[in-house]
């Protein structure tokens, strides 16, 4: 939807005039579609609300998709690590969202655990997320928890606020990391550029993320470097849980992940000149690796009924089984 500002409506907040042009649209749902993105004025992204609008100016909402009000059950395979009366662990496959959204009705993890659990989901999280504790990114593999009723939904949240829940990722990042063990403190928000994306930010949500580099790939370029690190295999722990921390973390440390389309290497030919044959192999396939390299590789919590402490690992999927196999020559 566009809409033209007169010379009259000239110096109008944003969000009180498009609700006089657009009456099926209230204030409040004007404000949240702003802070989603997806209103802009003269084609950039505008998120402040008391923007005040000027003659002229072409204001355009992109409405979301409706979704469906609640999820249906569809007989997906899932790969179960560990069931009991009250909680799933499943060891969620690359490119599988988590729950209904916007654009995605089904094919969903949600899906997936309707059809296996029936009707023996937590609730807490509501129609289109039951069961669901916590989430992964689409294109991140590996472990989830996954709450059979509210008791032990609202208990493991608990521990994940308290953050008691331990989640260790393993990833391929570019370039290294110096030091090649620490923490990383850097809040994290909504990127003013775009709001689909996380970055760095004073007025961000606290954000703590350990690291160990595992191993670390070198190749000899052409140039001041001469021997510089390609690749390495990160072990990344997370103190808390925002949105792409893992990501977002290792880019703020210039490490970008491996194959990750919003935050990854863009020009990584650039840091790499002069290598002999196998290097240029391997950096070609680093280029094309699908998404990111990310995987949740351990899980540790204390069960919600027992309160007997809870490990599980899961192997790499494997595609990263395979390209990790290749650049150390497992």
């Amino acid at each position: 939807m566009e809409f033209h500002v007169s010379e009259p409506d000239a110096g109008q907040r944003i969000d009180k005039w498009l609700s006089t042009q657009e009456h099926t649209l209230t204030r409040q749902r004007i404000q949240q579609l702003m802070k989603d993105g997806a209103v802009a004025c003269d084609g950039r992204a505008m998120t402040q609300c008391s923007h005040k609008v000027k003659a002229g100016q072409i204001i355009s909402v992109v409405m979301p998709e409706l979704v469906p009000s609640y999820a249906q059950a569809e007989d997906i395979p899932l790969d179960i690590i560990y069931e009991d009366a009250h909680l799933l662990v499943v060891n969620k496959a690359a490119g599988m969202v988590v729950h209904p959204a916007a654009g995605v009705a089904s094919g969903t993890l949600v899906n997936a655990l309707l059809h296996h659990c029936g009707e023996s989901l937590s609730g807490i999280g509501g129609v289109l997320r039951p069961g669901i504790v916590h989430r992964l990114d689409k294109d991140t593999s590996g472990l989830m928890i996954v709450a059979k009723n509210d008791v032990a939904h609202h208990h493991l949240v608990q521990q994940l606020q308290m953050r008691t829940v331990s989640r260790t990722y393993h990833a391929l990042c570019w370039l290294g990391v110096q030091p090649l063990q620490g923490t990383i403190h850097a809040s994290l928000g909504r990127s003013s550029q775009d709001r689909v994306l996380m970055a760095v930010t004073p007025s961000g949500k606290e954000a703590i993320t350990d690291y160990t580099t595992l191993r670390t790939r070198e190749v000899e370029t052409i140039g001041r470097i001469g021997i510089r690190t390609m690749v390495a295999l990160m072990e990344c722990r997370l103190r808390t849980g925002r949105t792409h921390q893992i990501r977002v973390h290792m880019k703020h440390k210039g490490s970008p992940l491996v194959g990750d389309p919003y935050y990854g290497l863009s020009n990584s030919a650039h840091y790499f000149r002069g290598l002999n044959e196998r290097d240029t192999e391997l950096l070609q396939r680093l280029q094309q690796f699908p998404r990111q390299a990310l995987h949740a590789m351990h899980l540790r919590f204390i069960h919600p009924h027992t309160e007997q402490e809870m490990c599980f690992s899961a192997p790499y999927p494997l595609d990263l089984e395979e390209l990790i196999a290749y650049i150390y020559g497992g």
